[in-house]
């Protein structure tokens, strides 16, 4: 429902309201649509690609194509090409990772789901917290603790009176803006285009109401604007899955080699 079905005369446009879903049934927090939606993906997910590998076959069949075209892809570019050698113990994190979000992304533009799960910040949080956890984890036992918090601090070949200004930075770049910028980018390429669509598609819904004429004439465009939106929007929604992917294998990347 939006928000100008319950306001007075005038279209009163989305905000952040239209993302607070109350729960789908009872009054626990725990069965709202963006809960249900992240486990209805998971189900999804496990339900294609065991179907995808049931019956494996040299010549693959359409699903068989599809579930192997998805895993080379995580493999080759964002796995091997990125992390190099040793990459094929981090390729089942990234391909988890790259399939989660994008199925979450494109419930956004699913009919009857139409809500993106990462457009509520605490998802895009915790995977963050993964590739960071993993990450870190990657360095200290590659190099020890000692060893790897003194190659963020301090790095190699900067003249001594330069570690004033770019320890603090660089401590603050592994330890807090990595996380952050990672999660919310996510978020807000999420946010921000669900709420683009709920804009017009919004409007389109009032203007067709609408006593005026002139305003009835409009609301198809607004509607055309919603249907060129969510075009877009699947692009975006399968580039972030790539971003955050991509991202999470530099980053474990950068953690396996000794100097930073």
């Amino acid at each position: 429902m939006f928000a100008s079905d319950v306001a007075g005369p005038g279209f009163v446009p989305p905000s952040t309201n239209d993302f607070n879903l109350p729960p789908v049934f009872g009054d626990s927090a725990y069965t709202t649509k963006p809960i249900l939606l992240v486990l209805l993906s998971v189900v999804l997910i496990s339900i294609f690609f065991i179907a995808a590998a049931r019956k494996a076959a040299i010549v693959p069949g359409k699903l068989q194509f599809v579930g192997e075209s998805i895993y080379a892809f995580v493999r080759k570019d964002l796995a091997e090409e990125i992390i190099g050698h040793g990459f094929l113990q981090f390729v089942p994190f990234l391909f988890t990772l790259f399939t989660f979000v994008l199925v979450n992304n494109i419930f956004g533009i699913i009919p009857f789901l139409q809500f993106p799960a990462m457009s509520h910040v605490a998802f895009p949080y915790v995977l963050a917290g993964f590739s960071y956890f993993i990450f870190h984890a990657i360095g200290i036992k590659k190099q020890g603790l000692g060893k790897y918090l003194k190659g963020i601090a301090f790095l190699p070949g900067v003249p001594k009176f330069a570690y004033i200004l770019l320890t603090p930075i660089e401590i603050a770049t592994y330890f807090l803006i990595r996380p952050v910028t990672l999660s919310l980018r996510l978020f807000a390429n999420m946010f921000a285009g669900h709420l683009l669509l709920l804009v017009f598609i919004g409007g389109g819904d009032y203007m067709l109401h609408d006593s005026h004429l002139f305003m009835k004439i409009l609301s198809p465009f607004s509607f055309g604007f919603g249907i060129a939106m969510t075009f877009f929007e699947f692009m975006v929604q399968c580039l972030q899955a790539y971003i955050i992917t991509l991202l999470s294998a530099l980053f474990i990347a950068g953690a396996l080699v000794d100097e930073h």
